[in-house]
């Protein structure tokens, strides 16, 4: 893994310099947009709406539209000029308990990592959220956005959790649920006998997504059988920053995604195996 920010966690008169590691991290097969007739990627030009001319990166900067329709554009050195530019630290405001912590509101999930001298703080820190059981409500700037966050631990690692702020907690304004229903004890019985014939232990290895090894199995199929087509590059010589070979590029990612189930390669007039899960970050 590779640290996406690097700052200290500051509690008391204590730091403890950290590094931050994305906890999580989504994974799906990758599609792109492409012309029907001949595979080319589809690409996509940031064109000013005022004068339909092509906008160089160098020239594009941020802007924030008022209510009655007026544009106010912010420089970079605007920008740079906030604090949160410059926040490099997780500030402890308080520990509260965990149950007073919603699901709904938790975001992004980030291990930290502490500095090889910064050790004993961090497990110190680590030993007292579970003694108490209790999570300290911090705030941090991430990815240019000043937000509140819980430390908590999972095994012998301390994660960040962003919170969502709370005018972003939608409430749910359902005016059926205020109907008046009668509801029989057998029936409170019988949903309650339904759960309990269907209790689990939570164990997510035992579901897969069934949309995506089947989207797969396609992919690997029309590989096989030569359906694919090497798009040219674009005229002009630009290819977007990229000249992609379909068939040798889709039967690599067959193949990673067999040795990584531990399957074998196909041998020379053997059967086809199905592939395993495309990683995609």
């Amino acid at each position: 893994m590779r640290a996406i920010w690097k700052g200290a966690v500051a509690f008391g008169l204590v730091n403890v310099p950290v590094r931050l590691y994305a906890a999580t991290g989504e994974h799906s097969v990758a599609l792109h947009q492409v012309h029907e007739t001949d595979g080319g990627r589809i690409r996509y030009r940031k064109v000013c709406s005022i004068d339909g001319e092509e906008v160089p990166a160098d020239q594009i900067v941020k802007g924030y539209e008022t209510d009655d329709g007026q544009m106010v554009v912010l420089t970079d050195e605007d920008l740079e000029a906030l604090p949160l530019s410059a926040g490099r630290e997780i500030g402890v405001q308080g520990f509260v308990p965990e149950t007073q912590v919603e699901p709904i509101t938790l975001g992004r999930t980030y291990y930290l990592e502490p500095d090889a001298a910064a050790v004993k703080p961090y497990i110190l820190l680590r030993e007292a959220l579970q003694s108490t059981e209790r999570v300290a409500l911090v705030t941090v700037a991430l990815r240019q956005r000043e937000s509140m966050a819980v430390l908590r631990v999972r095994g012998d690692v301390i994660c960040l959790q962003t919170l969502l702020w709370p005018d972003e907690v939608r409430d749910a304004d359902f005016g059926v649920l205020g109907t008046e229903v009668e509801i029989k004890d057998a029936e409170r019985t019988m949903a309650s006998s339904l759960v309990d014939s269907m209790a689990m232990d939570l164990d997510p290895s035992q579901f897969s997504d069934s949309y995506a090894d089947a989207l797969e199995a396609v992919i690997a199929e029309k590989v096989s059988t030569g359906e694919v087509v090497s798009a040219p590059a674009a005229e002009g010589g630009e290819s977007g920053g990229e000249v992609v070979d379909l068939l040798s590029a889709l039967q690599r990612s067959v193949e990673k995604a067999r040795a990584d189930r531990g399957e074998t390669p196909k041998d020379e007039g053997g059967t086809k195996k199905k592939p395993g899960r495309r990683r995609a970050s």
